[in-house]
C-alpha cells in the first residue's frame, strides 16, 4: 500500500531552492504563477481552478507565498502546502484578490517573472498589486517541470501500473462478454467499467489520494468512431470484426501516465494487419529514437517516417507525442515544430496513430522515461499483434 501520494516537505524545499538559483541566473527577483499545475508543482497545493485565483509568489530572498481564497485556507493547510499562506476574503469581495498578495510581499520591486498561461485580466491585477516591479514573461517553471525528480518518477511508475490494470480489465470485460455469448459492451459501458477499476484500485491501495480533475479512465471508441482521434465514449456497441481502442491513463500524486492499445475483435483482415503493424513498428522506432540530446522534432520524424514509408502517410493526423507530468498533455512536444533536446528525467508519450475514415483508428501509446542511454516505457501492457487480437 502506498503510504501517501503526497510528496514530503523536503521535496518542495529542494525544488524551491533550485528554482531560486534559476531565478538568479535569469536576473529575476521573483516568479509568480497562477497556473494550477505550477501551483501544485511548487507547493503541493492541488485545487479546482475557478474564478477565485490561487497564486504562488516565489522570491529569491524571502519565503514562498501562496495566495488562496479564505474558504480554501484549511484545505491548503490540510495538504501541507509548502508556503506561507496568504488568504483573501472573496466575500464580500471589496478588494481585488491580488492586492492581498501585493501587501503581504511588500516591498516588492525589481523583476518578477510570470507564466505565459496567465490571463490578460489577471496580469493587469498583478501590475496593480506590484506597481514598482517590472514584469517579465518566462517559462522557467515549465522548463523545470520537464525534468522529473526521483520522487516524481516513483509516482509515474505507480500510475503506469494502474493504467496497465485498466487496460487488462477492459480487455477482460470484452472477453467475458464473448464467452457468455451475449451482447458485447458499448463504448460507454466499457469506459465506465475501466474507470471504476482504476479509481477503486487507487483508493483501496493508496492512502491520502491526491484528487485531480482526471483521476483514472480515458477514451474508449470502436469501429468507425475510432477514426476520430479524440472521440468520446458513446452508446455504440462493439461489433465482431471491428477494432476498438482503449486510450487510458491515471494520475498518482498528480503525476500522469497514459497507455493506449488498439484491439481487434476476431481474426484480423489483411488490411487490419497492415494498419496495425505499421503503427506498431512506428511506435517501436519512435521509442528507439528517444535519447538524451535528440531534438523532439528529430524523434518525431523518425517515428512518423515509418508510417509514411509504409504508404499510409495520408492517414496521419497528429505528432508522435508530448510531454507528461502534472498535465496529461504538456511541453515539450514530439512534433516537427519543437527542437527542444530530450534530456534524462523527461517523461513523454510515444503514440503514433493512423485514422482511416469510415473504418477505424489504430494507435499504440506508452509513457516513456528518458534515461541516460535511451528511454524505457512506464506502461508494460503487451503490444504485439497476437496480444491484441481477441478470439471470437
Amino acid at each position: 500500500m502506498l503510504d501517501t501520494q503526497r510528496l514530503p516537505a523536503g521535496f518542495y524545499r529542494r525544488l524551491q531552492d533550485d528554482i531560486r538559483a534559476q531565478l538568479a541566473d535569469e536576473a529575476l527577483d521573483a516568479i509568480l504563477t497562477d497556473d494550477p499545475d505550477d501551483v501544485a508543482y511548487l507547493t503541493g497545493f492541488f485545487h479546482h481552478p475557478n474564478e477565485r485565483p490561487a497564486v504562488v509568489l516565489l522570491p529569491v530572498e524571502r519565503a514562498t507565498l501562496l495566495l488562496v481564497p479564505e474558504l480554501e485556507r484549511e484545505y491548503a493547510q490540510a495538504q501541507r502546502a509548502a508556503a506561507e499562506i496568504v488568504a483573501y476574503p472573496e466575500f464580500p469581495g471589496l478588494r481585488p484578490p491580488l492586492s492581498y498578495l501585493g501587501a503581504a510581499a511588500e516591498p516588492t520591486t525589481g523583476r518578477i517573472g510570470y507564466a505565459g498561461s496567465i490571463t490578460v485580466d489577471r496580469l493587469d491585477q498583478v501590475r496593480a498589486a506590484f506597481p514598482k516591479a517590472t514584469l517579465v514573461r518566462t517559462d522557467l517553471v515549465m522548463r523545470a517541470r520537464f525534468h522529473k525528480r526521483p520522487e516524481e518518477i516513483a509516482l509515474h511508475a505507480e500510475a503506469a501500473r494502474i493504467t496497465d490494470l485498466m487496460l487488462a480489465a477492459g480487455r477482460a470485460l470484452v472477453q467475458e462478454a464473448v464467452a457468455a455469448g451475449g451482447e458485447l459492451p458499448t463504448e460507454a459501458e466499457l469506459a465506465g467499467h475501466i474507470t471504476g477499476v482504476g479509481t477503486r484500485t487507487m483508493y483501496a491501495e493508496h492512502a491520502d489520494v491526491v484528487v485531480v480533475s482526471f483521476l483514472a479512465g480515458g477514451l474508449v471508441y470502436s469501429g468507425p468512431n475510432s477514426a476520430r482521434p479524440h472521440a468520446l465514449p458513446s452508446g455504440y456497441r462493439l461489433r465482431p470484426g471491428e477494432t476498438f481502442m482503449l486510450s487510458l491513463g491515471c494520475a498518482v500524486g498528480g503525476r500522469f501516465v497514459e497507455g493506449e492499445r488498439t484491439f481487434i475483435l476476431g481474426e484480423p483482415s489483411a488490411d487490419q494487419i497492415r494498419y496495425y503493424e505499421a503503427v506498431r513498428q512506428a511506435q517501436q522506432t519512435g521509442g528507439e529514437a528517444l535519447r538524451p540530446g535528440v531534438a523532439c522534432a528529430e524523434a518525431n520524424r523518425a517515428c512518423l517516417d515509418v508510417i509514411r514509408e509504409a504508404g499510409l502517410g495520408q492517414y496521419l493526423r497528429h505528432r508522435q507525442g508530448h510531454g507528461i507530468g502534472l498535465g496529461m498533455h504538456e511541453a515539450p512536444w514530439l512534433s516537427d515544430g519543437d527542437d527542444t533536446p530530450l534530456a534524462e528525467g523527461m517523461v513523454v508519450s510515444n503514440e503514433p496513430g493512423i485514422y482511416i475514415p469510415g473504418h477505424a483508428g489504430y494507435r499504440i501509446s506508452d509513457s516513456m522515461l528518458i534515461t541516460s542511454d535511451g528511454a524505457r516505457p512506464f506502461t508494460a501492457y503487451p503490444r504485439s499483434l497476437d496480444d491484441v487480437v481477441i478470439a471470437l
